[in-house]
């Protein structure tokens, strides 16, 4: 049985570098409007948002003309702070999640713990960086950023794969299937804490 009290956010973080405004509904359906003008994070966070389920807007403004590092990060940090702010104190939650996706050639897998402890292990070896004008190590700088924020354990392993895009997009909807996953409610937890410590928040 879930929590009758509304799983949703909005956070709005302004610096120097991006201007960001994020809102989510954890028990969505999926449906998103990304605007962070970096056309291929916008990609791949309607592919987060359709895959978690997690109803997901998006609009950010960053110095992109220098380089699209800094906008990344920070639309990654402000989603961690949203989902650690909507998830609330996780009661009844499954709190960890798995998954492993094929994509073409590549497979991902990624295991999360809802844990309040951040920890980012990240094991991804490409050869070929470049998608267009997007260098796919910004998707580690994207999940530190997240990691951090919405302080979790999070574990990325590329099995194999060779294609940019796919290896990125096989390591964004396995992140939001286990999202997915975690964030659930179990029903034999009746609404208790999945912990012995009783806190994880």
């Amino acid at each position: 049985m879930g929590s009758l009290k509304k799983r949703t956010a909005t956070i709005r973080r302004d610096t120097a570098e991006t201007q960001i405004e994020l809102t989510l509904d954890i028990d969505g359906t999926g449906t998103s409007s990304i605007e962070t003008g970096v056309a291929f994070l916008d990609h791949m966070l309607t592919l987060f948002s359709r895959h978690s389920l997690i109803d997901l807007t998006v609009k950010a403004k960053g110095d992109t003309d220098v380089d699209y590092h800094h906008t990344v990060e920070d639309v990654g940090i402000v989603l961690g702070l949203a989902l650690k702010q909507a998830l609330g104190d996780k009661k009844g939650i499954r709190r960890y999640g798995f998954f492993l996706l094929p994509m073409d050639e590549a497979l991902a897998r990624v295991a999360l713990d809802l844990s309040n402890r951040p920890m980012l292990v990240y094991q991804v070896a490409a050869t070929n960086f470049m998608i267009r004008d997007f260098n796919i190590i910004l998707v580690r700088e994207f999940f530190q950023g997240l990691t951090n924020s919405l302080a979790a354990n999070v574990h990325i392993k590329l099995e194999y794969g060779d294609e940019p895009h796919h290896i990125a997009e096989a390591i964004f909807k396995a992140f939001a299937r286990a999202l997915l996953e975690a964030a659930s409610f179990d029903p034999r937890q009746e609404g208790s804490l999945p912990s012995t410590k009783g806190l994880l928040t």
